[in-house]
């Protein structure tokens, strides 16, 4: 299964014209996309508000991750803040796969943000967290905190974003988007051998994990058929057809 780096911004300076900071509000974008993260089986490593950009690059360098994914709101130059409003998703120009991960959540905001024409993906080597990064990247700005309307939006769609964030995620990873629910605890249960583990829900997706008959497990969701669960610290999505839920 995949695993990210989430990274929302450390910028404690940058004010919302309505109140509050970008790391604030980021921090709480993050936040709000952690149950469907979880839901959907990406796991991830996470920044702190006491990191800043270098730390976190360095921490994401650190790790294997599959994207390194940068959670921040613009501001206009001086001398024109609230002038303008929009989402930039940023991407490394040589990164095929950023690229690819920046068009699906941009194209997706568009659904979400009410001037989808003022969205777009766009390649850049001016931000560490995009350059400076080995795993593919994608960097959002997601509108801009010196407006009041964009703001606004920002603040008061925290849950309709982070799943739609989340969404585009599922989709580059290409494995099934998932709402929350209950995790329920199981047993394997086959007759011989083992259960395996899948990194997705296909017969023929790589096995990650083998289970033995009575094994415990927490089950995260459910989808056709499949259970996703957590085994020994793996995540991974099993039959439910030899899984007892207990």
């Amino acid at each position: 299964m995949p695993i990210i780096y989430l990274s929302p911004s450390t910028q404690e300076n940058n004010f919302y014209v309505n109140g509050g900071t970008e790391e604030e509000w980021m921090n709480r974008l993050a936040d709000a996309m952690v149950p469907y993260l979880v839901a959907s089986g990406i796991q991830y490593t996470r920044n702190t508000p006491d990191m800043t950009a270098a730390s976190s690059i360095r921490a994401s360098n650190a790790g294997n991750y599959d994207l390194h994914l940068a959670l921040h709101s613009n501001a206009a130059p001086e001398g024109q803040y609230g002038q303008f409003r929009g989402i930039v998703v940023y991407y490394y120009p040589g990164s095929a796969q950023g690229r690819r991960a920046a068009n699906i959540v941009a194209d997706n905001l568009k659904d979400i943000y009410p001037l989808p024409n003022n969205v777009r993906a766009e390649g850049t080597t001016a931000i560490g967290e995009v350059r400076r990064v080995r795993a593919p990247s994608v960097f959002i700005e997601l509108g801009y905190h010196d407006n009041p309307d964009d703001a606004a939006w920002i603040k008061s769609n925290l849950d309709p974003v982070a799943r739609n964030i989340v969404l585009s995620l599922t989709e580059y990873f290409a494995i099934p988007f998932l709402t929350p629910v209950p995790p329920r605890q199981a047993v394997v249960d086959v007759s011989w051998g083992y259960l395996n583990i899948r990194s997705r829900p296909d017969p023929t997706a790589p096995v990650i994990a083998r289970a033995y008959d009575g094994a415990r497990l927490t089950v995260i969701n459910e989808w056709q058929g499949w259970y996703l669960v957590r085994f020994d610290g793996v995540v991974g999505y099993a039959s439910s057809d030899f899984i007892t839920l207990i």
